[in-house]
């Protein structure tokens, strides 16, 4: 076996685990109506709502499990509304702040709301890099792939 198959098959399985075990954390603690409702509802509906959040949520995969199992949350900056469809400025709230897979949580954040085709621009408050050291700071501008305003 090529050590690039083998690297891929490794992913393919790891891949697959952290999907099963997201899933079931969800289970655990969603309310599968409410989330079905929710991700019905259109985000335009919800600017003015406390139900905003959790529709964000509700759309979310994987990384919902993470920002849920670590006390992490979402803070909505800014929403607006145009032809293209909705555009959202997001901040981290909680433990979520400062982390060091805070990139990967963006970019799956980004990934998931992006892939529901009623969003159709994901930025963060460029104050969530003051949460970061210099490094992760540095990490998340070259590496993390979404876009601080």
């Amino acid at each position: 076996m090529v050590d690039d198959e083998l690297a891929d098959r490794y992913r393919a399985e790891a891949t697959k685990s952290l999907e099963s075990e997201a899933e079931r954390r969800i289970a655990e603690n969603a309310d599968p109506v409410r989330d079905a409702r929710l991700r019905a509802t259109p985000l335009s509906d919800l600017i003015d709502s406390d139900e905003l959040v959790p529709a964000i949520f509700a759309r979310l995969g994987i990384v919902r499990a993470a920002l849920e199992g670590h006390g992490g949350g979402v803070k909505v900056e800014h929403i607006s509304v145009d032809d293209s469809g909705v555009d959202l400025v997001l901040n981290l709230d909680g433990a979520c702040i400062a982390c060091g897979a805070a990139p990967g949580t963006l970019q799956g954040i980004q990934s998931d709301l992006l892939a529901t085709g009623e969003v159709w621009r994901v930025r963060y408050s460029e104050s969530l890099l003051d949460t970061f050291d210099e490094l992760g700071r540095e990490f998340v501008l070259k590496f993390g792939n979404v876009t601080f305003v």
